[in-house]
């Protein structure tokens, strides 16, 4: 498989430049930001509840 090299790269930002405008690409990387932010939040908050269920299985002989 091929790699991405810095001329392959650089087209691709040129395509994102042309179909987003330059305007818009801080507002997509502020978002992209957030929603990962928000993601890794809540799954660390998926693990903290899931440590505070209580074990229901009752007492082992």
């Amino acid at each position: 498989m091929p790699s991405l090299g810095v001329p392959e790269l650089i087209i691709i930002f040129l395509i994102i430049v042309v179909l987003f405008g330059a305007n818009k690409i801080p507002q997509i990387g502020k978002g992209l930001g957030e929603g990962i932010r928000n993601f890794k939040k809540g799954m660390n908050d998926g693990e903290n509840d899931a440590a505070q269920i209580p074990d229901k299985t009752g007492p082992k002989s």
